[in-house]
This record gives C-alpha cells, structure tokens and sequence, in this order.
C-alpha cells in the first residue's frame, strides 16, 4: 500500500487509493496534475491550506473536506458547494465509497494549534488499510488511541511533535509502516527522519518518502 503514498513539501501528502486520488494539504506543488478526487485539510495556516495549491491539483469533481472553522473560506474553492464538506473532530463519514474519521490535532502546551481550534487529522479506510495521517498535533491522548496499519505524522518540531515524541507515539500505536512529515523545509532538519527511524522500535518499518 505504501507504493501508493507521495510525500511533498511540508505536510503535502497525495494518496492513490481504488476510490480514487487523495491529497492532503497540498503545499508548494511544483505540478499541475488536477487528478484529485478528494482533498483534505487538517487546519488553516498557511503551509497547509493554501489556495494556489488546492487549485493546482483538483478539478470539476474534487470534493473538498476542510475543518469548520474554514468552511466559508473554502467556499470559493469548489465549483459546486455540494463538493464542500465540512468536518469537526471526532466523527466518522463516508463520501462516495470512502470511509474516513477525524482525530483532533492540536499542541498540548504549545499555543500554535489550541484544541478549541478544531484542527483535525484524518483516518483514512482505504484498500483495507487504516492510514493515519495526524496533521500538527503533539503526543496527544486522542492520538494515543488511534488504530491504523500505516501512520503519518510530524516530527519537525516547534509547532508539532519532534523526532523522538513522534516516535514515541508510533511505538505507542506500533503500526505496520511509520511515514514522517512536515521537515525539512519550514521546520526540522533533513537529518530529523534519521533520528526519527533511530527511535522507531522494531518489527515497525519506517519509510522516508519525503520529496524536496
């Protein structure tokens, strides 16, 4: 399954499941495939909801899923407001054959993503797998609880977890594959995926997939 997963910039993630292309929030795509089915946004800063890059990977039929607290700003970016869904943390949905649930994403003393926010991560029940990707949280209790086979999450610090809580949390949840994000680039060092696999206890693979 995870031949099936990109990881670009940032938190930028597309997803080729049999119920089509999904992205995550796509940031600072450097193409313009408009191949998403659906695209999925974890909060409203910047390097994670950005118009530019909604735009260059949807099309005509793209269902957008965004957080409430976006949903009038992501209005404009759907052709039909019936491809719009807004989502809070904690639910479970199905859209068009896809199944998916919402885990709140926020710091737990940093004042970056403040629960109240209800900035989301996703689950994602595709090709009979369950991807967690966990958006900007830290080790969170609700994260701790999460159930999945292949786990997405940040490790580059300041505004999230860093390598070694990220760790922390797969071996917490000792999925089949680890994938680590948002690094590299805004925040965290390249090296940080290396720390990161370090830490990962096995029978967990862990798979560096980030593109620069």
């Amino acid at each position: 399954m995870t031949e099936n997963i990109q990881v670009f910039t940032q938190s930028s993630i597309r997803i080729q499941t049999r119920h089509g292309v999904i992205y995550v929030d796509p940031f600072q795509m450097k193409d313009e495939p408009h191949d998403a089915d659906y695209i999925f946004i974890t909060h409203d800063h910047s390097d994670h909801f950005s118009n530019d890059d909604i735009k260059k990977v949807r099309k005509n039929s793209t269902i957008l899923i965004v957080p409430e607290k976006i949903g009038k700003l992501a209005n404009v970016l759907v052709h039909d407001q019936d491809r719009l869904i807004v989502v809070k943390p904690g639910i479970y949905k199905e859209v068009d054959g896809l199944e998916f649930e919402t885990i709140p994403a926020y710091n737990n003393i940093k004042p970056y993503h403040p629960k109240s926010a209800g900035f989301v991560g996703y689950v994602f029940r595709v090709d009979h797998k369950r991807i967690y990707v966990a958006g900007d949280t830290s080790l969170t209790k609700e994260a701790q609880k999460v159930r999945c086979d292949i786990a997405l999450v940040p490790i580059g610090g300041t505004y999230t977890m860093d390598a070694k809580k990220a760790a922390e949390l797969i071996n917490i949840l000792r999925p089949e594959v680890a994938i680590p994000t948002h690094y590299g680039s805004i925040v965290g060092k390249k090296s940080d995926a290396e720390t990161f696999k370090s830490l990962v206890k096995p029978p967990i693979k862990v798979e560096i997939k980030m593109q620069y």
